[in-house]
């Protein structure tokens, strides 16, 4: 067998199983890592119980924090299952599955399903809790119709592909973990803050100008139109459903395709 015939043989090999191993695997290590499990849902909860609380004087209640806080978990968790991609270069995986004969899109949508499906599963856990808040009458969290659940559901895992495409794009370019929670730290948390999880689209000023900006934005206020009653949604000032649907599934393609291309690259040096 010649050395191109060999080649072109290779070109054959399915990437959808290849697809499936990745993403599996991303959930299997999670699991298995009990303290990450713990932080991922504890830190949210006590994050939104806290401020709710702080907030409770006011009309930011639990009621309007509660899908920006949603969100915090998607991003999150999403974020940091990319760390994955630092931990398999350095143990020599990533190398193994770069040189496997299957399109390199294949490593990508593996890599991004798997982290989005750790960020789902956080997530519809805690809009489990607060369905079951207002069930019990231990306080009105969201009050969506079963479309409303669907949709938002829908608008959820939206959200997750996208920013864990975006940590793929940040982490594919770095050598340590220290770095990666660098970036995180003065791009990603302000990226979050600024999604009207505290701030009102209609702000003013430079401020406001940055969350319009923000396509994170209207990740948060898809999630408020679906969960939300209308005085609220009314009150915050947001864009349509339509709008939020356009700008999240643009932000999602971006960033997927961003993916792609720089896992073509070489990746020898910090982001920075």
């Amino acid at each position: 067998m010649n050395a191109s015939k060999y080649a072109a043989e290779l070109k054959i090999v399915p990437p959808w199983p290849v697809v499936g191993t990745l993403a599996q695997r991303e959930l299997v290590r999670f699991f298995r890592q009990k303290n990450r499990v713990f932080g991922a849902l504890g830190q949210p909860i006590i994050f939104w119980l806290l401020f709710g609380a702080g907030l409770r004087a006011n009309d930011l209640d639990y009621k309007y924090f509660f899908p920006g806080t949603l969100v915090m978990i998607l991003l999150f968790t999403a974020i940091f299952a990319t760390i994955s991609i630092i931990e398999d270069r350095r143990e020599g995986f990533l190398q193994g599955v770069l040189v496997a004969p299957v399109p390199r899109w294949s490593m990508v949508l593996g890599k991004v399903l798997g982290g989005a499906a750790i960020a789902m599963i956080q997530g519809l856990i805690f809009l489990l809790l607060g369905w079951l808040a207002g069930k019990f009458g231990w306080f009105e969290v969201i009050s969506p119709s079963v479309l409303g659940v669907v949709a938002a559901i829908l608008m959820m895992f939206v959200i997750a592909v996208a920013l864990t495409a975006l940590g793929f794009l940040i982490a594919w370019r770095m050598d340590s973990t220290q770095g990666f929670h660098a970036i995180m730290s003065v791009f990603l948390l302000p990226m979050w803050l600024l999604s009207g999880a505290f701030f009102p689209m209609i702000v003013g000023g430079w401020l406001g100008w940055i969350i319009r900006l923000n396509p994170l934005t209207y990740g948060v206020a898809g999630l408020r139109h679906y969960l939300q009653n209308e005085s609220i949604v009314g009150a915050a000032g947001l864009p349509s459903p339509s709008l939020c649907w356009l700008v999240s599934l643009i932000f999602a393609g971006l960033m997927l395709a961003a993916a792609w291309w720089i896992a073509g690259t070489r990746s020898t040096a910090d982001l920075l």
